[in-house]
């Protein structure tokens, strides 16, 4: 079945998608995301014989280099979580993530997926012209994270008394102040005593926009800020333990320079009793 080409919101993961592919094929990657490829080959083949894409600039290569580093973050963080004992995971915002079907999970782990409609039948397409097939339980939900999951949650098995290892990649920024507390505080009412959180420190995308926004236009022009540099504190105030790890640190402990200053970084953290 065809699917039609993704747009707005939806086509970010498209630029996430190349990056992951670009990695993969170097001989030192960070990580093998083996349907990145193939999600950015389906996509081509939609775009009209009149489309060009943008070239590389700057701020692409940056975003590029953040994308990369905080791919490997988060498997780290999430197969840690799930040796540590987790058996619960939550992407929200999933978009072409393909960890389901690439990270070594340990037996019993359930991992839901969220998106937009559109999103998971291009990838749900794609993935099945490639055989892919999950390692672990996933289920996909069409949802709007601007409106009522946490029900779509739930009745598709969701265990909130369950601890949840939670990870919020690249989509506060698109959302608003508003917005972005009410996903956080339904995350943290369905969230037991131990569960894990981890998304962006600030808004890296926002920060590295500040110097030239033409570069990446088509991203910037969709940004809303999200909780920007307060994110750390609302969860702090909002019943997390925190953690910060600056983008300079993480890149330099999986040896990748970081191409310039950055003030980007993640966020995990912990659910209190």
């Amino acid at each position: 079945m065809d699917t039609a080409p993704l747009s707005g919101v939806g086509a970010t993961s498209l630029g996430v998608a190349r990056a992951r592919a670009w990695e993969s094929r170097r001989p030192d990657r960070l990580f093998d995301d083996p349907y990145a490829a193939a999600f950015a080959a389906a996509a081509a083949r939609k775009v009209s014989s009149t489309g060009t894409r943008a070239p590389v600039s700057p701020e692409r290569a940056r975003l590029a280099f953040h994308v990369i580093i905080r791919t490997r973050f988060y498997d780290d963080f999430l197969l840690s979580a799930c040796t540590a004992g987790c058996r619960q995971v939550v992407l929200l915002a999933a978009g072409l993530d393909t960890r389901a079907y690439r990270l070594p999970w340990p037996p019993g782990v359930r991992l839901y997926e969220l998106d937009l409609p559109e999103v998971l039948a291009f990838k749900d397409n794609v993935l099945t012209g490639e055989g892919a097939r999950p390692r672990c339980t996933r289920t996909a939900l069409e949802a709007d994270l601007r409106d009522d999951w946490p029900q779509r949650l739930t009745g598709a098995g969701f265990d909130p008394s369950a601890p949840t290892t939670w990870l919020v990649e690249g989509l506060l920024v698109y959302l608003t102040a508003e917005e972005a507390a009410t996903v956080l505080t339904r995350v943290g009412e369905l969230s037991a005593p131990g569960s894990r959180i981890s998304l962006e420190r600030h808004n890296a995308a926002s920060i590295i926009a500040e110097r030239d926004r033409e570069g990446i236009a088509e991203y910037a022009s969709l940004w809303k800020g999200g909780l920007g540099q307060d994110t750390a504190d609302w969860l702090d105030r909002h019943g997390w333990r925190t953690e910060l790890h600056a983008l300079a640190d993480v890149a330099a402990s999986y040896d990748r320079p970081i191409p310039d200053a950055s003030l980007s970084g993640f966020l995990t953290a912990t659910r209190g009793a």
